[in-house]
């Protein structure tokens, strides 16, 4: 039986540090800029978990605004509302990692079947994908905004398997969120984590993904095998 890979989209498909460029054209004082976007992705999640809990929903790229002035205040930064327009729009033109086209080819090749599973809106996840250059290598794009519900709300994967229509031991959630990778497997799925960075820890609550690798191209590879 076929695997069906479902990936996360933010951090990991795409580089959430990919506006580190621009911030440094944006900010007075550029050295703040790699500061601003692991804060800003850092917010913007916890925020989402908020919104969440409060069973207070807003679109994710509300979420991702509400942060970005947040840790525009909290630096000082002293950002104009164009600016923040500005931002908005780069957050939505960011970059796929070099990985990811290449460990696609390989899975559509061995016929497995792959989608984009993610926080954000269906709309402004197919804009981002298709601009990366990620889009035409996906079966589907699937939202949480379907159940305005945001990762890792059980109903989210709850409602990914009944999109698929697949059964919990041949779904995977790909990820490189630790946060979405034990909602996954708390709710039953497969799933394997991309620790992008050596030194990036995962949270110690017993949950444990399947697999761990590297790369997008590393898990291409584990699962063709």
């Amino acid at each position: 039986m076929q695997p069906v890979l479902a990936f996360d989209v933010y951090g990991t498909l795409i580089d959430t540090q990919g506006v580190t460029v621009e911030l440094e054209r944006r900010l007075k004082d550029a050295s703040k800029a790699g500061e601003f976007a692991r804060r800003w992705r850092d917010k913007q999640l916890e925020y989402s978990f908020r919104h969440g809990v409060m069973g207070a929903y807003v679109p994710f790229s509300e979420c991702t605004r509400e942060a970005l002035v947040f840790v525009d205040r909290a630096l000082q930064t002293g950002l104009a509302d164009n600016d923040h327009d500005h931002l908005m729009a780069v957050y939505g033109e960011l970059p796929a990692f070099d990985d990811v086209v290449p460990a696609l080819d390989q899975l559509r090749d061995a016929g497995i079947r792959c989608v984009a599973f993610s926080n954000g809106t269906a709309d402004a996840v197919t804009k981002l994908l298709t601009r990366a250059g990620v889009e035409s290598h996906m079966d589907d794009i699937i939202s949480a905004d379907e159940v305005k519900r945001f990762k890792p709300d059980p109903a989210v994967y709850s409602h990914l398997r009944t999109r698929l229509e697949t059964r919990p031991e041949q779904t995977w959630l790909i990820s490189s969120n630790p946060f979405d990778v034990i909602g996954a497997t708390h709710a039953g799925l497969r799933s394997a984590w991309i620790r992008r960075r050596s030194d990036a820890p995962f949270d110690p609550w017993g949950i444990e993904p399947d697999m761990t690798v590297t790369d997008l191209e590393a898990l291409a590879e584990r699962i063709i095998r």
